[in-house]
């Protein structure tokens, strides 16, 4: 159920309660000043006649007094019976358990940190979330559509509706303090507002989009996007390289995505801080000996990518290691290198 809907119910509840306390307000003071009345028996006077309880007069009243306890009952019977419709509307329609949801979903987007945002759970945004999912990061999907919503909700996502492309939206599900986000919208102008909202924001995020033309990947580019795809290109060299190298492909495949792999690929940023190897050889640093991962690629800081480094390979400050390895050995480097890298590795669940 949408947002605005328990909000507007839970501002009609209480407009209605503010109502009916302005009714008990004027009725004490009318029944005190005007009818010289203790402030006492004017707000008792005031409960039983909103009440209708049928009581007798508190004090004998005139035909005033009497004409305008006329006006007390119909003022009061007029906002009891719109509370008691709005609240039946609320308690039939979920509304107290929807807030409730609310509160809990407000509390989870509070709490994430160096998250992922996928925006769009269409076809493309559920197979993200699933690879997701395999690798156990934390994320959050983001969708207008209560369709998708639904969907995301019952395969046990965080899930939150509302407009990618609004600011708004980006800042109730953390995109401060988020580490990427992808646009996986179904429209390229929809992808290319994220961005740019999401640059705004943070600046340091990793920004991945979806692009379907060749025109909207260079825009997006030129919006900041980190990296953009495009399901068409990206299809068609999958399936090139499938025909002509079907068992490199099968191998690359099979240590990128999935849940019952045995070796993986993983990231590590070395920070000079922690990392105890900057400024010596991979040789010195005897990191495959120690740990059983491999090395494949190294990127430096200046965006030089070293690939298939040797032992005389210095490592420098900034440098991303690309490694090759299984759960153990990755987990194992993690933990040599420092407490401090690009992102922790994590040892997918089998399902």
């Amino acid at each position: 159920m949408p947002e605005q809907k328990y909000q507007r119910i839970q501002k009609e509840l209480m407009a209605g309660a503010i109502a009916l306390g302005c009714v008990f307000m004027i009725g004490t003071v009318w029944y005190s000043l005007v009818e010289g009345w203790s402030w006492e028996d004017a707000a008792y006077m005031t409960v039983i006649t909103l009440a209708t309880v049928g009581y007798g007069e508190t004090h004998p009243l005139g035909n005033r007094g009497r004409l305008f306890t006329i006006a007390l009952i119909l003022m009061g019977v007029i906002n009891i019976g719109y509370i008691v419709n709005r609240f039946t509307e609320a308690v039939i329609e979920g509304y107290f358990q929807e807030g409730i949801r609310l509160r809990q979903q407000r509390r989870i987007m509070e709490s994430l940190s160096g998250h992922y945002i996928i925006c769009g759970f269409s076809r493309t945004g559920r197979q993200i979330a699933k690879e997701f999912r395999a690798e156990g990061v934390n994320f959050v999907v983001i969708d207008s559509e209560v369709e998708s919503v639904q969907r995301a909700q019952t395969e046990g996502y965080v899930v939150f509706q509302g407009d990618a492309t609004l600011d708004d939206t980006l800042l109730k599900v953390g995109i401060e303090r988020a580490m990427c986000i992808v646009a996986a919208l179904p429209s390229d102008a929809e992808n290319l507002y994220t961005v740019l909202s999401a640059k705004t924001l943070n600046p340091a995020i990793r920004a991945i989009a979806r692009a379907s033309t060749e025109e909207a990947l260079q825009k997006l580019q030129r919006a900041g996007a980190d990296a953009v795809i495009s399901p068409y290109i990206t299809g068609g060299k999958r399936m090139a390289a499938a025909a002509l190298r079907p068992q490199i492909l099968d191998f690359v495949d099979g240590i990128l995505t999935g849940t019952d792999r045995q070796l993986y690929m993983e990231e590590f940023l070395l920070d000079p801080a922690f990392c105890p190897f900057v400024g010596q050889s991979l040789q010195k640093a005897k990191l495959r000996s120690q740990t059983g991962a491999l090395v494949l690629a190294i990127r430096r800081l200046d965006g030089n990518l070293i690939g298939g480094p040797t032992g005389d390979t210095v490592l420098m400050p900034g440098d991303t290691l690309i490694c090759m390895g299984t759960a153990e050995q990755l987990q194992s480097l993690n933990q040599v290198l420092g407490p401090i890298v690009s992102k922790k590795v994590r040892k997918p669940k089998n399902s």
